[in-house]
């Protein structure tokens, strides 16, 4: 059986053909090398630059035979996941749908070898549940949940938590990953961007699930899965600063029994932080993951194997636990009306 790659990035060439017709702020260019410079905002700080192995499925696919990587993936927006939520409800739900359809379109395409996970607006509730319910419908095997709603770092408002409830029935795991709109204004100019690059990404993601748990959503929805990206950001390691001062949030449990109820993935150049994550989380709760065009899967794996796992337990981060959580050998998620 094959690997399982958690943490893979394709992006539908179509989609962002679409964001280069527009006109105003976000919007995308070609870059003339067979990728794009995506665009958050007038000023250009806010810059994404996927390169052409970002939108080639069979290309991604060869190179992980060639480098001896036998996987089946599970595709992420990554940062992209953050436009829909800064566009109208309407033009945000439209762009989701097309990339929701786009990821369903492949899953037929490559069955039992790729995996979608769909692109969600937060901007209106109902919107949002909306596009669970077609995100079930689909069969897609997750949610993108950006760390922001734009540059609103509120994705715990009391307004979403029919979301929350929501994706909760359907199954729905929510995918949280960094999306570069909350901290890069003031660290991307520091040091080349080196402090954003390093930590900002870290701290967003990091804040963006202690809201989950701060505010009461992972108390009031205990089914609900989240995975968080890059082994958990900040979070496992200073686990015992949020048991310690987190009583105002007035919690029944401590904030680190919440925490421990989410997944994440291996997605860390630092073997030893790679290990800390698997030992706070509970190896039943760690997938595996490249990072994939961002990282190179012979650099993952590698730190992966200094670990040093049993068999049991290599075998249940390659792949038995994502078959597990992601109800990977369904064909639809448990749950979708008609």
């Amino acid at each position: 059986m094959h690997n399982v790659d958690s943490h893979f990035h394709w992006l539908p060439r179509s989609y962002f053909e679409e964001l280069c017709k527009r006109t105003t702020f976000p919007r995308a260019e070609r870059n003339g090398k067979g990728g794009y410079r995506y665009y958050r905002a007038l000023d250009g700080k806010h810059i994404g630059n996927p390169w052409p192995e970002w939108f080639d499925l069979d290309k991604q696919f060869a190179y992980m035979e060639s480098i001896g990587h036998e996987v089946d993936v599970v595709s992420s927006i990554g940062p992209y996941s953050v436009y829909f939520s800064e566009v109208p409800a309407s033009e945000g739900a439209a762009a989701a749908t097309q990339w929701n359809e786009e990821m369903a379109a492949a899953q037929r395409a490559y069955p039992g070898r790729f995996w979608g996970t769909a692109a969600m607006t937060l901007v209106d509730t109902a919107t949002a549940v909306d596009l669970l319910e077609h995100a079930a419908k689909l069969g897609l095997k997750g949610v993108n949940l950006p760390s922001s709603i734009g540059t609103d770092p509120r994705i715990d408002a009391e307004r979403l938590e029919p979301f929350y409830a929501r994706a909760e029935e359907l199954g729905l795991p929510l995918f949280l990953h960094p999306t570069d709109a909350m901290y890069s204004d003031t660290l991307s100019e520091d040091y080349g961007g080196a402090l954003h690059a390093t930590l900002g990404r870290v701290m967003e993601v990091s804040i963006a699930a202690m809201r989950l748990i701060f505010s009461g959503i992972m108390e009031r929805h205990p089914r609900l899965t989240v995975v968080m990206s890059h082994t958990g950001g900040a979070l496992p390691y200073q686990a015992g600063r949020l048991d310690k001062n987190g009583n105002g949030a007035k919690l029944p449990e401590l904030p680190s029994t919440y925490l421990k109820r989410m997944y994440t993935d291996v997605v860390s150049p630092h073997a030893l932080g790679i290990k800390f994550a698997m030992d706070f989380f509970g190896i039943d709760h760690i997938f595996y993951g490249t990072d994939y065009p961002c990282w190179e899967p012979l650099e993952a794996m590698r730190l992966f194997d200094e670990v040093g796992l049993d068999q049991e337990a290599r075998s249940k981060v390659l792949g038995t636990n994502a078959r597990r959580v992601l109800t990977l050998d369904q064909p639809a998620l448990v749950g979708a009306s008609g």
